[in-house]
């Protein structure tokens, strides 16, 4: 550890069970709170959720002996977390129901300047199937929430009168955009909005008065902004398809805004162009996607095509800079991003919309992806390739299984392939209030309808497809992806099917540059062979 203010390095302290700890520190320094979860191998990987517990930590002290905050919940499908106000007057503590809702509560530490004290957390908001956030600032608490709002909107409470009839709305629900994030710098307002899934910044007053919009060197991702609550300098970052990470700092009394900072990268993004476009999806509903391609490319259906997705979880894709899709770009491929029901681009009705019963309208979303290539001379079904992984892999899954004609190449990372069982294995519970549950008939018949492992038919001629797993995600179990690789591999008349295994590795991947070179590598040599010269002439 290194004292920041000194320079000064410290004796590390480890904690056992703090894998998703969140520290957030007292003003002094000395201590933090923090999730911990048990390390005991005989509580099962799907269950440990239900025991994660808030603790204090003092430094220098065996954290074996760190005072509990809150107990348990003991219900594996939740998580619970903690953060201290940056003052060290109000502990909130958040109870997260998957990525359908959330409970807040807070404690008042200002007797004991932000340290544990005896007494119960009052409750907030509790109960109210919605999303909050919180900042405090000043003792007032700032919350982001789409509570009756399904593109979020922001309240300023008391806490010394925290019932839900005292909150004031200062920040309406905006109709033509999605507001993403949000933060406390300069003693204003950062909003970080989406329109049309790319990113807009605002400052407002307290009060929620504009103030400015924050002028973007593009079309792209922000992220942020950040800064000190009472210091006017506010940065965010700033990326696209084809503008590597920048950090912009901004004034927020003035406005004045100048670049920071730039990443510099070893790839030429010149000769590529942007396009959003927007196509209908099976029930028409109209979904936006991004293309990238080289501006020489024609649209005579030559290209290869790399098609990804996600379409959960509330998570957005928007134009951000991937530098491991410049490999293939300077291969002459093109590369497609929708923008997928499940997600949070459009707000909570657009996650809603492809969430347990209705998931598959994001299959739906996603296939529509494809025909709308071929259709318009992007590309033709033996050049495109789709690539996912977790939920994206589940996504590339149902696309196997449901139109396997439609593409050439799948390449399917850390999937969910088994949907009736998935729950009982790594951190499925925690998605249950996402995906539904084989428990629930009405849930088990949705789940069943799309789960790719059940829909393997044998004779079917099914794109190359190669499975990437790890052997160590405790988030996705290798199971799915050893399940499907085999019942492929038995039932495809078409392309080869390989099971990839990445060894000492998570869900996320492993903590080594090359491992990774090595997994993009391999990705794209299946994806270039499968798409070459025999598949550019339309062979079958």
């Amino acid at each position: 550890m290194l004292d920041i203010g000194s320079g000064k390095r410290l004796d590390a302290e480890a904690i056992a069970g703090g894998k998703y700890a969140s520290a957030s520190w007292t003003p002094d320094g000395q201590g933090f709170y923090y999730t911990w979860l048990p390390t005991d191998p005989g509580i099962p990987t799907a269950e440990r959720p239900g025991y994660a517990e808030v603790r204090f930590h003092a430094l220098g002290t065996d954290p074996a002996k760190d005072a509990l905050v809150h107990e348990r919940t003991g219900n594996p499908s939740t998580f619970i977390g903690s953060e201290l106000s940056q003052d060290g007057h109000w502990l909130v503590l958040g109870i997260y129901y998957g990525w359908t809702a959330n409970d807040l509560l807070f404690r008042d530490l200002r007797p004991s300047g932000g340290k544990p004290a005896p007494g119960a957390f009052r409750p907030l908001v509790v109960g109210n199937k919605s999303h909050y956030e919180i900042r405090v600032y000043r003792d007032r608490f700032y919350v982001m929430s789409d509570e009756g709002a399904p593109r979020w909107r922001v309240f300023e409470i008391d806490p010394l009168r925290p019932e839900r009839t005292q909150w004031k709305e200062i920040v309406p629900e905006r109709p033509d955009a999605t507001l993403e994030g949000y933060a406390i710098v300069g003693g204003r307002l950062g909003l970080r909005y989406l329109k049309n899934a790319a990113s807009s910044l605002e400052i407002r007053e307290l009060d929620g008065r504009l103030v400015r919009e924050v002028e973007l060197p593009g079309i792209g991702t922000v992220d942020g902004p950040i800064g000190r609550p009472d210091e006017d300098e506010a940065y965010f970052g700033f990326d696209s398809f084809t503008t590597p990470p920048e950090i912009w700092v901004t004034s927020v009394k003035t406005g004045k805004t100048e670049l920071y900072s730039r990443v510099k990268v070893p790839v030429d993004p010149s000769p590529y162009l942007v396009e959003q476009v927007f196509y209908p999806s099976k029930d028409g509903t109209r979904i936006s996607m991004f293309i990238v391609r080289r501006k020489d490319a024609p649209l005579d259906g030559s290209a290869r095509m790399l098609l990804t997705g996600y379409g959960g979880f509330q998570v957005n894709r928007t134009p951000e800079f991937m530098a491991v899709i410049y490999p293939w770009l300077e291969r002459g491929g093109s590369f497609a991003l929708p923008n997928l029901r499940g997600g949070g681009e459009y707000g909570e009705g657009w996650h809603r919309a492809g969430m347990l019963l209705a998931k598959q309208n994001v299959f739906d979303d996603f296939i529509a992806a494809a025909e709308y290539l071929i259709d318009k001379g992007y590309t033709r079904p033996e050049r495109l390739v789709l690539s996912g992984g977790s939920n994206g892999g589940l996504l590339l899954g149902a696309a196997i299984v449901q139109r396997p004609e439609l593409f050439g190449v799948a390449l399917c990372s850390v999937p969910l392939i088994d949907m009736v069982r998935y729950h009982l294995f790594g951190s499925g519970k925690t998605w249950v209030s996402e995906y539904g549950s084989a428990d629930d008939p009405a849930q088990f018949r949705a789940l069943f309808a799309y789960s790719p492992y059940h829909h393997v038919v044998p004779g079917t001629r099914y794109p190359a497809t190669l499975l990437l797993s790890a052997d160590a995600d405790d988030r996705v179990d290798p199971m799915h992806a050893r399940k499907f690789a085999a019942a492929l591999q038995a039932a495809s008349r078409g392309g080869p099917v390989l099971l990839r295994i990445e060894r000492h590795s998570g869900h996320t991947g492993a903590d080594l540059i090359k491992a990774e070179v090595e997994k993009a590598a391999d990705r794209y040599a299946f994806a270039l062979l499968h798409t070459g010269a025999a598949a550019a002439r339309g062979a079958k």
